[in-house]
C-alpha cells in the first residue's frame, strides 16, 4: 500500500474572486513567479508527497464531490490529506508535520493561534466515509465524529500557510506583501 497522498482540491470556481474584480480564475492568478496553483503544487512536490490534482473541466457539485473525486483516484494510498488549492504560501514542513501527525492519530487537524487549517489528513479506515462525500459540504462531519471518539491529533503549527487562503483580491494583495517580504521565514 502506498503512502498518504495529498488531495488537491482545485475544483471550486473561484466565483468570490472573481466577484472582487478579478479578471481570471484565482488559480491562474500570478503570485511572483508561479500561478497559486502552482506555489501549492511546487509545496506538495517539496515535501516529497505524493499528490493528485481534483480539477474537472466542468467543476464538481462542491468540496464534498472533489474529495470523493481525490480519494476513489487514489484508493491504494494509506491515507489522505485534502488541500484546498488556494493556499499558496503553506510550507512543505507543515506538509509533512500534518502527514507524520497520522503515525499518532487516525486523523490530523492543523491549526495556527487557535484558527483551524490545511491540510486535514485521515488515515485510510476513513475510506468509505470520505468516498461517500456529496455535495459542498465537506469533511466536517467526519471529522467531527472522529473528535467524539478520540481519534483526532489538534496539531499546531507555527505556519501562518496553512490558513491563508486566497477568496479575493485583498487576500491576493495580503499574500503578495508576504510573499514579497525577504524576512519572510515559514516554520511548521
Amino acid at each position: 500500500m502506498a503512502g498518504p497522498v495529498v488531495i488537491i482540491l482545485a475544483a471550486g470556481r473561484g466565483e468570490r474572486f472573481l466577484a472582487s474584480g478579478a479578471q481570471r480564475h484565482k488559480l491562474d492568478t500570478p503570485l511572483g513567479e508561479r500561478t497559486l496553483l502552482e506555489h501549492v503544487i511546487h509545496a506538495v512536490e517539496r515535501a516529497g508527497l505524493a499528490w493528485h490534482l481534483v480539477r474537472p473541466a466542468g467543476g464538481t457539485g462542491g468540496m464534498g464531490d472533489s474529495i470523493a473525486l481525490g480519494v476513489n483516484a487514489t484508493s491504494n494510498a494509506s491515507g489522505w490529506l485534502i488541500l484546498p488549492a488556494d493556499l499558496p504560501l503553506i510550507a512543505p514542513e507543515s506538509l509533512l508535520r500534518v502527514a507524520d501527525g497520522l503515525g499518532e492519530k487516525l486523523l490530523v487537524v492543523p491549526w495556527h493561534q487557535q484558527h483551524q487549517g490545511h491540510p486535514v489528513a485521515f488515515s485510510r479506515c476513513y475510506f468509505p466515509a470520505l468516498r461517500a462525500l456529496t455535495g459542498d459540504s465537506g469533511a466536517k462531519s467526519i471529522v467531527q465524529q472522529a473528535r467524539v471518539r478520540g481519534e483526532v491529533l489538534d496539531l499546531p503549527l507555527k505556519d501562518a500557510g496553512i490558513i491563508q487562503d486566497i477568496d479575493t483580491l485583498e487576500d491576493l494583495r495580503r499574500a503578495e506583501r508576504i510573499y514579497d517580504n525577504p524576512l519572510r521565514v515559514q516554520r511548521a
